[in-house]
């Protein structure tokens, strides 16, 4: 997809960069001012990471990605450019890739994603034969203690719903992923074309190890309810004020700010109330197989978390119950 600007009856001026990147958004803004790219027209010298990088994103394994991923690579690319664009990439080594990991350790998330795109870029570099070797490869991971999207509780539903009732956008934004499960970026393209009898059917952008998961969900009573009420758009169920579909990132933001005047505590976001779709099916007897299904997981690594703890509590209530013993008191 190639993207172009023109203000009233101007020439087209053509956007470098993947949507959203910086580099796209600095080509933007010239455009705008009536300025052609920021971007060097000459190619990058041949040998160096900028031309690695190039040669990278017009390949199929670039493509291949999800439109999220090539984003964030785009982000971080950007910076490393910004540094090393120059340097021959035979030149980078563990050594220097480590450096960068270190650079970023007081965000360890952004630092292990620092290393993933290193990583991708070179195993893909290697196997074209631009490189010998991977050098990131070897580089470790940083530990990332963390638990994650803080979990919404049903309280916290109970208190959003009375904040926004049926009949509002906020309500449809929080009903479409509470009966549905979707992550934000497929719940903010849910819409009426994926809906037959009664069941949607819809091909996630994402999952843990792969996109293209394919996931049947019924839109259940309480959702269709919400959809009859609207407010909703002709091909996105979730729409704004004036009928646009969202972003995943403007649809993360929007809902915050819903949470915020729900009076729904910091940190919890539209990921945390996913959680708690895992947590009522696990507690009502769902089975691992049946939360791979519903949220497009396609291992069993996150669905064990849910079912071990229910099994928790309930091998701790027949112990409980086993202690009492013949006190007919308890």
């Amino acid at each position: 997809m190639v993207w172009y600007v023109r203000v009233g009856h101007g020439p087209r001026i053509r956007i470098v960069g993947e949507y959203g990147s910086p580099t796209f958004m600095a080509d933007y803004h010239a455009a705008l001012q009536g300025r052609k790219s920021s971007i060097p027209a000459n190619k990058a010298s041949a040998g160096t990471l900028q031309w690695l990088v190039d040669e990278w994103k017009r390949s199929s394994d670039w493509a291949s990605t999800s439109t999220a991923t090539r984003r964030q690579r785009e982000n971080i690319l950007h910076h490393v450019l910004e540094k090393a664009g120059r340097v021959p990439f035979s030149a980078i080594t563990s050594k220097k890739i480590r450096e960068g990991r270190e650079s970023r350790m007081t965000t360890p998330a952004a630092a292990n994603n620092f290393l993933k795109t290193m990583r991708a870029l070179f195993r893909w570099a290697k196997e074209v034969e631009h490189a010998v070797e991977n050098p990131a490869e070897e580089v470790r991971f940083l530990p990332a203690k963390t638990k994650g999207f803080t979990p919404w509780t049903v309280d916290d539903v109970q208190k959003y719903r009375a904040r926004w009732p049926l009949g509002t956008r906020e309500r449809v934004m929080l009903e479409v992923i509470l009966n549905t499960g979707l992550r934000r970026s497929d719940a903010a393209r849910l819409g009426r074309q994926h809906v037959k009898d009664g069941v949607a059917t819809i091909t996630l952008l994402k999952t843990e190890n792969s996109s293209g998961v394919t996931a049947h969900i019924p839109i259940l009573p309480t959702l269709q309810r919400a959809l009859d009420a609207g407010p909703i758009g002709d091909l996105n169920f979730i729409v704004g004020k004036r009928g646009q579909p969202y972003t995943k990132e403007a649809f993360g933001n929007t809902f915050r700010k819903n949470c915020d005047a729900a009076g729904i505590e910091k940190g919890k976001s539209a990921h945390g109330l996913r959680k708690l779709v895992a947590t009522i099916v696990a507690d009502n007897g769902g089975s691992e197989h049946e939360l791979q299904a519903l949220l497009g997981w396609t291992t069993n690594n996150q669905s064990l978390i849910y079912t071990r703890e229910v099994n928790k509590k309930r091998l701790a209530l027949a112990a409980a119950i086993k202690l009492m013993g013949n006190d007919k008191d308890d």
